[in-house]
């Protein structure tokens, strides 16, 4: 039998904490997720919301990646405190950089990645995650960058046109009613990226409150990094009709 998907669902992976050294002397600490089976079609390292409006690691949306997206779409996904951020997990070392600092977090994971050898990485910035995302994402080799309610308080417009023209692909998830940057305003500053996919998420909201926003923001994921398994399944194990 199985059982519907909900907020606290943990499905199986192999989870390892991990700590990153950064390039300026600090540890940050992390969770690194795999599929049980071994077989890892994409990677994807977040980058949390604000730390100082409560965001870290266990930000429910990143929470929920970690939490699924090994066993529903063969995706290994990276999460880890920026520094100076407390979760359960721990305390990263260092203290908020403003989004600048941050880049030497971003980097610490990139070097991880390299290390484990882990295959099609993308990185999924939200809210301030996506700054950190726009400014330095670019510096690193990456398959593509998701960007989950960017607010663009940070990101110059410099910033983000380097995106354009470029091999990595750029994906901005808009929700309609986002507190800071709205589908209208958000296709207007993001214009000067023709090949951005832009996705405005009818009565989505920044914070992505609820399993039918979270089951949308984790299908648009998962239709870049491992298309063939949308739409995701709503049970574990996930229920057959004995169809093709």
């Amino acid at each position: 039998m199985s059982d519907a998907i909900r907020g606290a669902t943990e499905l199986p992976a192999k989870r390892e904490n991990i700590e990153l050294q950064t390039a300026d002397g600090f540890t940050l600490v992390g969770e690194l997720s795999l599929p049980v089976s071994g077989h890892i079609a994409a990677t994807l390292v977040t980058l949390h919301p604000l730390p100082t409006a409560g965001g870290f690691m266990d930000s429910h949306i990143i929470r929920k990646a970690a939490a699924r997206l090994p066993a529903l779409a063969d995706v290994a996904v990276l999460r880890f405190n920026f520094r100076g951020v407390t979760s359960p997990r721990g305390t990263s070392g260092g203290s908020f950089g403003e989004g600048e600092l941050e880049q030497y977090d971003l980097a610490a994971a990139m070097d991880f990645v390299r290390e484990r050898d882990l295959p099609n990485v993308w990185l999924m910035g939200w809210s301030f995650g996506t700054e950190v995302t726009l400014k330095f994402g670019r510096e690193h080799p990456i398959a593509g960058a998701i960007l989950l309610s960017p607010p663009l308080h940070r990101s110059t417009a410099e910033e983000v046109a380097a995106w354009a023209g470029g091999e990595r692909r750029l994906v901005a998830i808009i929700p309609e009613l986002d507190d800071y940057l709205r589908p209208d305003e958000a296709a207007k500053r993001f214009a000067s990226v023709p090949e951005l996919e832009f996705v405005a998420v009818e009565g989505g909201k920044h914070l992505w409150v609820g399993e039918a926003q979270t089951y949308r923001v984790l299908n648009e994921v998962v239709a870049r990094l491992n298309p063939m398994l949308v739409p995701l399944p709503r049970t574990w194990p996930p229920e057959t009709t004995g169809s093709l």
